[in-house]
């Protein structure tokens, strides 16, 4: 085992946390998040001098992300269902409500639809950022993005407008 350049381990230091944050959207269970996390970052280390010369880590790493997200929930043999019981947050009541009512309807949506919504609306990407990541042109982006909040708004139905009003 070879040992991390130091421009690695501050790199996987720093973006951890947020890559954490968007796998816990994408899987919606905690642990599944962190593996997710960890299989993106050995990733990240096996091609690192390539990546690090590349310009944008960054943005490789939410990539590799979001297509491994992508990979496993596409293979046949991945037997690991979230659990629909997410971690505790502090917040306002409201705000805790809606965001378990958002994070339930994202979780009973497909991989697809809800990278898209993770992605665009969660992390506030660009339609260009976002197609991208999922290897998919700007149009198809936005045909998605508004196929899938449809959809969202479908499975919420009167409850999103009972935490927003």
């Amino acid at each position: 085992m070879r040992e991390a350049p130091a421009d690695y381990l501050e790199f996987a230091i720093a973006r951890s946390g947020p890559l954490f944050r968007t796998a816990c959207l994408l899987t919606g269970d905690w642990h599944l998040a962190e593996d997710l996390v960890q299989e993106t970052l050995a990733k990240m280390f096996r091609s690192w001098r390539r990546v690090s010369r590349a310009g944008s880590p960054v943005a490789y790493a939410d990539t590799v992300l979001v297509r491994t997200f992508l990979s496993q929930r596409r293979r046949r043999s991945s037997t690991e269902r979230p659990s629909d019981r997410l971690p505790d947050a502090a917040g306002p009541a409201r705000d805790a409500e809606l965001r378990m009512a958002l994070l339930d309807g994202l979780a009973r949506m497909t991989s697809r639809d809800r990278a898209v919504l993770v992605l665009r609306y969660w992390e506030d990407r660009s339609v260009e950022d976002t197609a991208q990541v999922l290897r998919m042109s700007p149009g198809a982006v936005r045909a998605q993005s508004k196929r899938a909040l449809q959809r969202l708004r479908t499975l919420l139905g009167g409850q999103l407008a009972d935490l927003t009003a």
